[in-house]
């Protein structure tokens, strides 16, 4: 009987040890460490099973926290710096090794492993974190306890100016119940949005109401994301630092901003070609006449035919002589004068020629000629002259 009992003891302190830094949710998967106590700068082995087959986790020393009331402070009281990232096997199962940090706030410590992406699911296992400081944590507002009765929708729709890039808006949706014991007034709950796998943005928003032990209550909260958000976001609503109930939510690009740079891209080029070219125009230099230089035309087609078309000799006309007044020839008197002697006449502007007749053989007299000469000038005299013998 003596020789059985440090048997048992022994088996019920391995029993102890084996428990020792073990946190398992309820109904979720859990989390191990290979020791619960290490100073900043040492290390532990986080290993965990039950979570979902190849999901992306974060593990973190956290510190205002406890299994039971999860991380008060949220990921602010977290040392996110030292944080690592682990993804699980086909099983569900991980092991990784997470460096010892002191969080930014005091103890009490956990280790906090959430999902990334996906449904949330999260657990937390008692870490001390030696040489750090320990302070009790913040007492609860109300006993009142709030729980997520219904699914939780977003309702809205994006109007013409989300396709422009206006942020986009829409309201959270549900049905909460208060399952303490005192009544809840006037709750302030956290919504965040996250853009993948970034981290969310918190933003407060209170619902104004009072809700008493027992009674639930249909809840209404304005989501609104920044200008030009477009890809898959989650939203998540928190309250008291328990995650109540995540979204998804799926925005649409705002193809209306990049219609407008395409149509940039065009106008202002073509814009700027037509202002240079009104420039280039006005230094263009002028011509003497007073008109712009542009270019030569093209010499045009002629339909006349390339070597000169001589006709035959009875068909050429002779251009018109000119009538203007030749130097003066004196004439040759035909008769003998008694008294005076009449000065010489001007001849008379000669007569063009018919083509066919040469220029010795026209009709009515000497070439050139086509009547007797006489006196035009105005200074002649008016004296008759004596005729001569006949």
């Amino acid at each position: 009987m003596r020789r059985g009992l440090p048997l048992v003891v022994a088996v019920l302190l391995l029993a102890l040890a084996g428990t020792a830094g073990v946190g398992r949710a309820a109904d979720g998967p859990g989390v191990r460490l290979s020791a619960g106590q290490a100073g900043a700068g040492g290390a532990v082995t986080v290993s965990g099973s039950g979570w979902r087959p190849r999901t992306l986790l974060m593990v973190l020393v956290c510190g205002r926290a406890t299994p039971a009331r999860g991380v008060v402070g949220g990921t602010n009281s977290c040392a996110n710096g030292d944080g690592r990232a682990v993804t699980t096997d086909a099983d569900g199962a991980f092991s990784r090794k997470l460096p010892v940090a002191e969080p930014p706030v005091p103890c009490p410590c956990v280790v906090h492993v959430a999902t990334v992406t996906g449904a949330r699911a999260e657990a937390d296992a008692v870490l001390e974190v030696a040489g750090h400081p320990v302070a009790p944590l913040p007492a609860e507002r109300s006993a009142g306890r709030l729980a997520v009765l219904s699914d939780t929708r977003l309702t809205g729709s994006s109007g013409l100016l989300t396709w422009f890039g206006a942020p986009a808006a829409r309201t959270l949706v549900l049905t909460a119940g208060n399952t303490g014991t005192s009544p809840i007034q006037n709750p302030v709950f956290q919504v965040g949005t996250a853009h993948g796998v970034f981290a969310p943005e918190w933003d407060e928003r209170q619902w104004h109401g009072t809700l008493a032990p027992g009674k639930k209550a249909r809840i209404e909260l304005p989501v609104e994301l920044s200008a030009g958000a477009h890809g898959d976001y989650t939203v998540t609503l928190r309250y008291g630092g328990r995650v109540l109930a995540e979204q998804p939510w799926g925005v649409g690009r705002p193809w209306g901003v990049t219609l407008f740079w395409i149509l940039l891209c065009l106008v202002v080029p073509a814009a700027l070609f037509r202002a240079g070219m009104a420039v280039v125009d006005r230094v263009r230099p002028r011509r003497p006449g007073g008109a712009r230089h542009r270019p030569a035309p093209r010499p045009r087609r002629s339909l006349r035919p390339p070597w000169p078309l001589r006709l035959p000799w009875p068909l050429r006309l002779p251009l018109p002589r000119s009538r203007t007044a030749g130097p003066r020839t004196a004439a040759a008197p035909t008769a003998p004068t008694t008294a005076t002697t009449a000065p010489a006449a001007r001849p008379a502007a000669p007569t063009p020629t018919l083509p066919w007749f040469a220029p010795d053989s026209a009709p009515g007299g000497p070439a050139g000629r086509s009547s007797a000469p006489h006196d035009d000038s105005p200074t002649s005299p008016t004296t008759p002259t004596t005729k001569g013998p006949t």
